[in-house]
Parts: structure tokens; C-alpha cells; sequence
């Protein structure tokens, strides 16, 4: 069945359309026009603005329940209801570093889900577990560990077509390891590193082009040693996502982040929990409460966001200086590029998903329009 969304103000993420109207057949988009037609039902917005929906690609948690200590489809369902809550239409559940086992258990839950489930849930992040332990922030000591070629293999053999971003400090690697992670097209993002500025420069030249929430977990720019910060802000082909709280990064480095970045900044929530309905959580060496609004481990630490992608949407429009289109690029087709899927999601356009945001001029009033 054919519908018709008219009398919106169109975000296509290629430009604006006034008085636009948006034709959805099959849960999918299959045309961008100006004339209303009159022989299918309407979905009248009376001049609300509308987008593709959000995209999360790094999230741990839903209202409920936290991915990692229960890698199951229940969790997985609560991640994607509770993100439609707040305009994000599309996820990727993130595990943090764990067992191996748990790790296969998340990857065989996904992969289940999404048999039976045509939503929003792209596949999974696995932040993880080879990173540097000396930039593991909230991540288990006991679960951090150096990658080995039978593992790395397993990984991949299993998760090669759900896992969707591998988080890795690349450091950690040999060579023939990374490139069997290059070769399976898993995308890899480098964090929790403390790779040096030329040691960032020689693995973003051998194909790695996204990094784990610039600024957290990563050495620093400075003026002598510029650091996987300095590398990302050099390299114009590596997405740069952030956290934009106002704790996880101070909103003037995010703004200096985003003048360098541009068209490869973009955002994502890492939210332990949303809603800020979970107060305090622990789970078996991992611990989080929520202080002052933001989620902490017993050590101080910041353990996961409790921001959602709509407070980080009109944050960017608020303390970015941009305007309200930009905004919505960095939380829509700015990440369908960073993960590859430019061409799938993330736009209003012909082929794509019939999963939409409308919102009012100022990114007020933010809501999810899911058609599928």
C-alpha cells in the first residue's frame, strides 16, 4: 500500500524541500516530490520538518537492560524500542570487552534477531576486548587482552556478517593480524589507544578511517606529540564521532573537533543506559551510578553516556553554532558514511527506509515516524 507524508518541510540529507512530499510503498521511500497526490492516504505534518531517522552506532544499553551482561534478544528488542523513544530508528548495540564466549553469545543473538526482526538493528559494535589497557576506561582489566590468531579468526568467522564496527587499539596488532580483520570488512575503528601520531597515520593508512569517541580513551593533541586526536584532525578520510554531553568532551573542543572535521563529524550517544531510569548498575568487575546526570564507575570514572541521540542532536545545534540541518547530518548520513551504508540509510531518498524523525524548526518536540 501506498501513503503519501505531505505538508513537511524535507531534510533529505542532500538538501531542503519546502512543502515537500515523501511517497512510501513497501516500507520504503520511493519517491521525493512537490505535488501532493490524491489518490492514496495521507500523513499531513501541517509544516513539521522530517528527516531520516537517527543513527546510533554506539549504544550499550536500553531502558532496562545492558547489552553486554545479558547478550540476548530481549536486550536487544529494548535497545531498539527504547531508542525509538528518541528519535534513533537504527542501532548497533554495543558489547564491551568480554569472554569469548559471551562475545559468540552476543554475535549469535544479533544474528537471530535480525532473522526475525526487519527493524532498525543494523548488526552489533564489539568495543573490544583488544585494547590497550592503559586506555581501557571503564573496561575490565580481566577482560582486556592482546588479540591471537584463533580467536581473531573465530571472531570473524562467526561475526563476519553481524558485527558491523570493531573497536581495537591497533598497536596491539601485528600486521597479519589487522589485515585479516581489513580483509573481512568488518569496519574497524581505533580507541582505547595509545598510539603515537605517526603510529595513527601508518594504520589509518592501511585502511582504518573511524575512531572510538574522539577525545575519550586516546592520547591527546599536543603541541610536541599530537597524538591519535592530532592524527584524526589531520587525516581527512577518518570519521570523527563524539560524545556530545558536555562531559565526555567539553563542547568548545567539540566545536574546534567539528571546524577540522566537517563532513567526517558525527555523533553518537555510547549511552550505558537511556531515559536515566537505571540509577546505579554493576555488573560483575564493571560499576556505574548515575551522578549529576552522567554515569560513573566507583573510581570516578566516566562509565558510558546517559545521553540520547535527540539531546545530542539539539546540543549540536546549540552549542556548535550550526544550523538545525547540520545537526541532523551528524546524527544521520554522516554515520550511515562512517559505517559504510551511505547508500542504504541515513536519507530521505528513493530506496531508502520508510523510518523518518520530525521535529519542530528549533529541534524541538523530536519524534520517530516509522512506517515499516
Amino acid at each position: 500500500m501506498k501513503q503519501a507524508i505531505i505538508n513537511a518541510i524535507v531534510h533529505t540529507g542532500e538538501g531542503i524541500i519546502h512543502n515537500g512530499v515523501v511517497i512510501i510503498e513497501n516500507d520504503t521511500i520511493i519517491s521525493v516530490q512537490k505535488e501532493i497526490p490524491n489518490d492514496i492516504p495521507q500523513i499531513d505534518l501541517k509544516g513539521k520538518h522530517i528527516a531520516a531517522g537517527f543513527i546510533d552506532i554506539q549504544i550499550n544499553g536500553g531502558e532496562q537492560f545492558y547489552f553486554s551482561q545479558y547478550p540476548n534478544e530481549e536486550t536487544i528488542q529494548d535497545i531498539h524500542d527504547s531508542s525509538l523513544k528518541y528519535g534513533t530508528t537504527h542501532t548497533l548495540p554495543c558489547l564491551i570487552s568480554s569472554s569469548n564466549e559471551t562475545i559468540l553469545q552476543g554475535i549469535e543473538a544479533i544474528g537471530n534477531y535480525k532473522e526475525k526482526h526487519k527493524n532498525g538493528v543494523l548488526g552489533m559494535h564489539l568495543e573490544g576486548p583488544f585494547l590497550n589497557p592503559l586506555k581501557r576506561g571503564a573496561h575490565s582489566l580481566n577482560q582486556v587482552r592482546k588479540p591471537t590468531n584463533s580467536e581473531l579468526e573465530e571472531i570473524i568467522r562467526y561475526g563476519k556478517d553481524v558485527i558491523k564496527v570493531i573497536t581495537i587499539a591497533p598497536e596491539c596488532f601485528t600486521d597479519d593480524q589487522l589485515e585479516m580483520l581489513l580483509e573481512s570488512g568488518i569496519v574497524i575503528s581505533a580507541g582505547h589507544s595509545t598510539m603515537t601520531y605517526e603510529q595513527a597515520q601508518y594504520y589509518f593508512s592501511k585502511g582504518i578511517k573511524l575512531v572510538t569517541h574522539l577525545f575519550n580513551a586516546m592520547t591527546q593533541f599536543g603541541h610536541r606529540e599530537p597524538g591519535l586526536v592530532g592524527a584524526t584532525f589531520a587525516n581527512e578520510s577518518v570519521y570523527a564521532p563524539v560524545i556530545l554531553d558536555g562531559a565526555h568532551c567539553d563542547y568548545a573542543a567539540a566545536r574546534i573537533a567539528y571546524e577540522l572535521k566537517k563532513e567526517k563529524f558525527f555523533l553518537i550517544s555510547d549511552a550505558a543506559f537511556l531515559g536515566r531510569k537505571v540509577v546505579n548498575f554493576k555488573w560483575e568487575n564493571f560499576d556505574a551510578h548515575l551522578e549529576n546526570g552522567f554515569y560513573r564507575n566507583e573510581e570516578g570514572n566516566l562509565a558510558g553516556a546517559s545521553i540520547s541521540m535527540d539531546e545530542a542532536v539539539q546540543n549540536a545545534y546549540k552549542y556548535l553554532n550550526v544550523s538545525a540541518d547540520e545537526a541532523i547530518k551528524m546524527a544521520t548520513c554522516r554515520v550511515a558514511g562512517a559505517i559504510n551504508m551511505e547508500n542504504e540509510i541515513g536519507k530521505i531518498k528513493p530506496g531508502f527506509p520508510a523510518t523518518f524523525v520530525q521535529f519542530n524548526p528549533d529541534l524541538s518536540g523530536i519524534k520517530s515516524l516509522v512506517l515499516i
